[in-house]
């Protein structure tokens, strides 16, 4: 096995460990990892983060339902529109994306190009989310305030989309939604979040299923890691300050956003 390999299995327990800890950015480190360490094809390694983080966030979710801190209610009205749009997305969307999807002087933007430069452009939108963060809403207003409902399935409906393209669970984009529309504590978001990416996620990989070959040994591996990275997580989570870390990941997810556009262009 070599270096890069084994850099690559590691990442799938960091994967797990930011999923458990912050409730989210899970899938901006692994499509990454299966692209520059693994090795993989962008549209198979999106395909393949979908499970990861799909599965992963089982556990997760899991984990919160026990404690309380899943809102099932929100979850479904969420959940519902977003994973019907990423299974579409990821089913006839991506495969029908041309090889060649535009020409700059010469340079071809290819579907590969193409799904990495969008992938960055949505860590940017995840970074800012998490380095801006949420103000906390008093008990009281949570409770005079009534659940916007209707804007959660359109918000939903729009990160879908977003998520078929690029593999991604959203949470980033899930928990603020949560927090503002679902008027729901920071904690509970967070757990409400994971059972929403865990849907997303994997309905989103069944639209992969025909579409891409599936090497279930790597895949099952690499998840396995992911599993046992969440569950260090959370375990941990109680211990550390949250809203530092999710910002201090925010400032790397801009690094890692920069680092993809100049690997891919230049």
């Amino acid at each position: 096995m070599e270096l890069v390999e084994i850099l690559g299995y590691l990442g799938a327990l960091v994967v797990g460990l930011v999923l458990g800890l912050i409730g989210g950015g899970g899938s901006i480190l692994t499509v990454p990892i299966m692209v520059y360490l693994i090795g993989l094809n962008p549209i198979v390694a999106t395909g393949y983060s979908l499970f990861v983080v799909g599965i992963t966030s089982v556990f997760g979710a899991f984990q919160n339902y026990r404690k309380g801190l899943v809102d099932v209610k929100t979850a479904i009205v969420f959940a519902v529109p977003a994973f019907i749009v990423v299974y579409l997305t990821r089913r006839y969307f991506v495969p029908i994306i041309p090889d060649v999807v535009f020409t700059i002087n010469d340079f071809d933007v290819t579907n590969d190009i193409f799904i990495m430069i969008f992938f960055s452009l949505v860590m940017l939108l995840a970074s800012y989310s998490m380095i801006k963060g949420r103000k906390n809403i008093s008990p009281t207003e949570t409770k005079s305030l009534k659940h916007n409902y209707p804007m959660i399935a359109f918000q939903a409906t729009v990160i879908g989309v977003f998520s078929g393209i690029v593999g991604a669970g959203g949470g980033f984009l899930i928990i603020p939604t949560l927090v503002i529309l679902g008027k729901l504590p920071m904690k509970k978001a967070i757990g409400t979040s994971l059972f929403v990416i865990a849907v997303n996620s994997l309905f989103g990989f069944l639209g992969d299923v025909s579409n891409i070959a599936i090497d279930w040994n790597f895949l099952l591996i690499f998840t396995f890691i992911s599993i046992i990275g969440i569950l260090i997580g959370s375990y941990f989570s109680k211990y550390i300050s949250g809203k530092k870390l999710k910002t201090g990941f925010g400032y790397f997810t801009i690094v890692m956003a920069i680092y993809i556009v100049y690997r891919e262009l230049f």
